[in-house]
């Protein structure tokens, strides 16, 4: 599994930065689940971290035109130091409020760090290596998903939530180390600086290949079920236990599985496709055991969607960016832009809608199980359409590495 240099630094900054991410996406949404039990308070959370992450993108992919991806990744970490400094010292009587302004600095962090990674796999790579990056990568994830938790619940217990958001700001230091050993890849051209970006981002510049339009129903389409599987795999586990050990626990279980799916996956040559059908079948089961919500149901509910979520990233991802990779730079940058937006569009709209949700048994909650089974399925028609005979290529631009 070979993969050229730039993947492989860019590994590095993942494996920083997954220690980051980890730790929020469990120990800052427990944070907010505790005080107060809510649904709707972590949903409040991730609306805000996602309306900024698209926001955060976009600007990223304006920057990049002046200076290289080593500004993102930094502009990322100092984005992510803030939102632990506002956890340790920042206290509101207004609870949304407190939610809103914990979830924006979240939201740039891993927006600029996605605009960052993105521009760099599409133009780093080629071919079956788009796979290979998604295969290491999920590794690592899983990896750290395994030991991240195991070690902050320790931590918490020994010293508290602010004693974890002190350790978090040492990973926070690590990645503005790693980011100064990242190439200085940008889109920095001459033609480029006489271009309005605002015109480089319409649709008719950007979707020129027939194909690429199936992008948008795609995004869509993932959007919803994504953040349905994120947000509830997380909240069933928050309603199981509380101890934050036994929440470590399960969170490696889940890793485990996921880890076994890669044994398979790297096993069995079944072919993008076939895994992609395996990826939507473990989701939609995994999605119908949630209408039995008891501890058991849901633990294996979440083995399940862990699973498929698995399969579906390394194809779906990989799928994607093939797709693109044969444009210059400029268009690349303009479609992932459309691409995370369309993705955070949907997120949004899911999350909106689980706001009206006040427990997993009600009316609300299966119809949204029933949206999310029904987007699920259409995956395979808009990615089939994506991966039809491209037309000739455009001619293509180098990347500028200065």
């Amino acid at each position: 599994m070979g993969l050229p240099k730039e993947f492989r630094r860019l590994l590095l900054m993942n494996a920083m930065s997954f220690i980051i991410f980890i730790y929020i996406g469990i120990f800052v949404n427990l944070y907010i689940w505790e005080q107060g039990h809510r649904i709707a308070d972590v949903a409040w959370f991730n609306l805000f971290l996602f309306l900024t992450w698209a926001l955060s993108f976009s600007l990223g992919a304006w920057l990049l035109k002046r200076w290289s991806i080593r500004l993102l990744f930094g502009l990322s970490a100092l984005s992510g130091g803030t939102a632990f400094l506002l956890l340790s010292f920042l206290h509101l009587d207004n609870r949304m409020l407190w939610i809103s302004i914990i979830g924006m600095p979240v939201g740039i962090m891993w927006g600029f760090f996605s605009c960052a990674q993105n521009l760099s796999i599409s133009t780093s790579g080629k071919g079956q290596e788009f796979g290979n990056f998604f295969a290491a990568s999920n590794t690592i994830s899983q990896i750290t998903n395994m030991s991240v938790p195991i070690v902050a619940a320790q931590v918490i217990g020994w010293f508290g939530y602010s004693g974890s958001f002190t350790l978090m700001l040492l990973f926070v230091t690590g990645m503005l180390i790693t980011a100064l050993t990242l190439p200085r890849i940008s889109l920095k051209s001459k033609d480029l600086r006489q271009q309005n970006w605002g015109e480089t981002m319409k649709y008719r510049q950007v979707f020129m290949e027939p194909r690429l339009k199936w992008l948008i129903p795609s995004c869509l389409a993932a959007g919803l079920f994504l953040q349905f599987q994120g947000l509830f795999a997380l909240l069933f586990t928050f309603s199981i236990t509380e101890d934050k050990t036994i929440i470590a626990l399960l969170n490696t279980l889940y890793t485990s599985s996921s880890l076994f799916a890669l044994f398979l996956y790297r096993k069995l040559k079944l072919g993008e496709w076939n895994w992609l059908h395996a990826a939507i079948l473990l989701l939609a089961g995994g999605f119908l055991l949630m209408l039995y919500p008891v501890p058991v149901v849901l633990i294996l509910s979440n083995v399940m969607t862990t699973v498929g979520l698995f399969y579906f990233g390394t194809t779906w991802n990989a799928q994607q960016f093939r797709a693109i990779s044969h444009h210059p730079p400029e268009r690349q940058s303009s479609l992932l832009v459309w691409r995370e937006c369309l993705i955070c569009l949907t997120r949004c709209v899911m999350l909106v809608l689980i706001l009206f949700v006040k427990d997993f048994s009600g009316v609300v909650f299966v119809l949204l199980i029933s949206v999310a089974i029904g987007t699920l399925f259409s995956i395979p028609y808009f990615q089939k359409k994506l991966e039809m005979t491209p037309e000739l290529p455009p001619q293509e631009t180098s990347v500028a590495k200065v």
